[in-house]
């Protein structure tokens, strides 16, 4: 990590996104305690919990940590694994607030289950709620989805994000998938190669990357030369499917290269001049078929980021 530098406030969930090797796994490591700082700090909830060379151990910074294969314990229970960070409280309220946590992640009636006997969403939840029940003044979660098909990974996020406003909680999360970043983020950061490139809301990174190697990252997109959209300038232009439509009178020329049919419309890739292809996205009513000369208009070169 060289210069990474974030603000992030009580209750809120941000994510972090990049592809492997990016630091993204560095930032939860060294957060957590079990990577050692070099240089800079690290402060939670006004303390110092960490700067170049020493910090607290990870039992004392009030963390909680869900990781990407859950990390059950399977010799114990579901009710047991959530206790497992309460030791220091009675027996009467280690039973309560595992029920409570149970009743908040949808687990009524599986206190007595074991990790092997639930599903992959039920055991992610089992781990949230391990997580959570101590509460931590931050929680970190790496890649809590990717263990998880695409139907549970949807219904979940929608559930968690519910959660968590509830709660209160402060979630650092990092993952390489932008969907999962973009469904509860409401910051979020891209990284490469050991940098934050940009740090915004999900609309800002999609409309107004900073670099192209966020345009590259963020959605569906192209970087082209101003000259093959017919407009003036240097440098290179993101054009996303979105903006640019099927138009007769349009200015734009092409050959259809691919068609896919996604509903209710399809998804085409278009050759343009000089070897560029774009993909545009075809609304219904509309066929195309590959082979087909087409003629696209864009709907607001106004709006095309611009990267000199």
């Amino acid at each position: 990590l060289r210069g990474f530098d974030i603000h992030v406030k009580e209750g809120e969930f941000v994510a972090i996104i990049g592809f492997s090797g990016s630091g993204k796994t560095t930032i939860l490591r060294a957060l957590a305690g079990f990577e050692p700082l070099q240089a800079g700090q690290i402060d939670l909830d006004g303390r110092r919990i960490a700067e170049a060379g020493r910090g607290l151990p990870p039992e004392q910074r009030r963390l909680g940590m869900m990781f990407q294969d859950f990390a059950l314990f399977p010799h114990l229970d579901v009710a047991a694994n959530i206790a497992f960070g309460l030791r220091r409280r009675s027996r009467s309220e280690r039973a309560a607030i595992v029920d409570e946590w149970l009743q908040r992640t949808g687990l009524p009636g599986h206190a007595r289950r074991y990790p092997h006997e639930l599903s992959g969403g039920q055991q992610q939840r089992v781990a949230l709620a391990r997580a959570l029940a101590p509460e931590p003044a931050l929680l970190l979660l790496d890649e809590p989805f990717s263990a998880l098909d695409v139907d549970t990974r949807q219904r979940l996020i929608g559930e968690l994000r519910g959660l968590f406003a509830a709660t209160g909680t402060t979630v650092l999360m990092v993952t390489h998938d932008q969907h999962e970043a973009f469904g509860l983020g409401d910051r979020i950061g891209v990284m490469a190669d050991g940098r934050l490139l940009q740090w915004g809301s999900a609309e800002t990174l999609y409309r107004r990357p900073a670099t192209p190697e966020v345009a590259n990252f963020i959605g569906r997109g192209a970087l082209l030369p101003p000259a093959v959209l017919g407009l003036a300038g240097e440098g290179t232009v993101l054009l996303r499917p979105e903006q640019l439509r099927v138009d007769a009178e349009g200015s734009l020329q092409g050959q259809v290269l691919d068609v896919r049919f996604l509903g209710p419309g399809q998804v085409a890739q278009v050759w343009l001049a000089e070897g560029h292809v774009v993909e545009i996205d075809v609304l219904p009513g509309i066929e195309l078929a590959v082979g087909d000369a087409v003629r696209l208009a864009l709907r607001d070169e106004d709006a095309l980021p611009h990267f000199a």
